[in-house]
């Protein structure tokens, strides 16, 4: 017989099986005598309080530049639109820069003691919601179109 297997004869098996046996009772054991000693209870455990949150504002405003850059673009398409032609419907407008979007409604061209004016209500669409405005645009002397009015609703 070799010299690993002359180890690993009959006799010894009963002295290596009850030492792993044992081993393994102590292993378990181990951890339930920590418990029962009194180890981790809830009841004794403390608030940590040196953990500080905070949290982010509930609604961030729209950039001012952006409202600025959407009232352009709305007021060039109610300059630009064609009121005899549409006959009451919606104008569609977006603006790339911004990827707001929206449609011009209730337009209407005035004329007020020589001065020309359009009035009109805009829907706009972008990622911080959806609003309602109303505003007036108005012809001014050297030709250009000026916003006189546009707020939100």
């Amino acid at each position: 017989m070799s010299r690993i297997a002359q180890a690993f004869d009959s006799r010894q098996w009963g002295f290596i099986a009850s030492a792993s046996v044992k081993a393994a009772l102590v292993t378990l054991a181990l951890p339930l005598a920590a418990c029962g000693a009194g180890g981790f209870s809830l009841e004794k455990a403390d608030v940590d309080r040196s953990i500080i949150t905070s949290s982010a504002p509930s609604a961030p405003a729209a950039p001012v530049a952006d409202k600025d850059s959407d009232q352009t673009t709305i007021g060039n398409a109610v300059s630009s639109a064609d009121i005899k032609e549409l006959g009451g419907q919606a104008v569609p407008w977006a603006n790339s820069g911004t990827g707001s979007r929206g449609a011009i409604t209730e337009l209407v061209e005035l004329k007020d003691g020589g001065l020309t004016c359009r009035r009109f209500s805009a829907t706009r669409e972008s990622f911080d919601g959806v609003a309602l405005y109303k505003g007036e645009l108005c012809l001014a002397e050297a030709g250009g179109w000026r916003m006189q009015e546009f707020k939100a609703l």
